[in-house]
């Protein structure tokens, strides 16, 4: 099944991201040579594809997993939360409907 985790940033956490964003990376790399990402990326803090010093305010991945504790143990594991990029990671079972 399809889960979304659902990341919350810290204030001003685009110093760590920047610091952590290779092994957070390489996660996501992992699930998607797996045939098992849907989509991954972050919210930016401002209305642009590229908000520079602003940076961001989460993120979002929605990914094949198992059951709902194997995703939640998966988004636990997560660089950007065991390093203090994210402050709060909710993970919800997600259907896809469109495309």
């Amino acid at each position: 099944m399809w889960y979304a985790v659902i990341s919350q940033d810290v204030d001003d956490s685009l110093p760590l991201r920047k610091i952590h964003r290779p092994a957070h990376l390489e996660r996501l790399v992992e699930l998607n040579e797996q045939g098992r990402l849907l989509v991954a990326g972050p919210h930016p803090a401002v209305d642009s594809a590229e908000p520079t010093a602003a940076g961001f305010t989460g993120s979002l991945v929605v990914a094949e997993f198992d059951s709902l504790e194997q995703a939640q143990m998966w988004a636990d594991a997560d660089p950007y939360l065991l390093n203090g990029v994210y402050q709060a990671v909710t993970v919800k079972p997600f259907i896809k409907v469109l495309p």
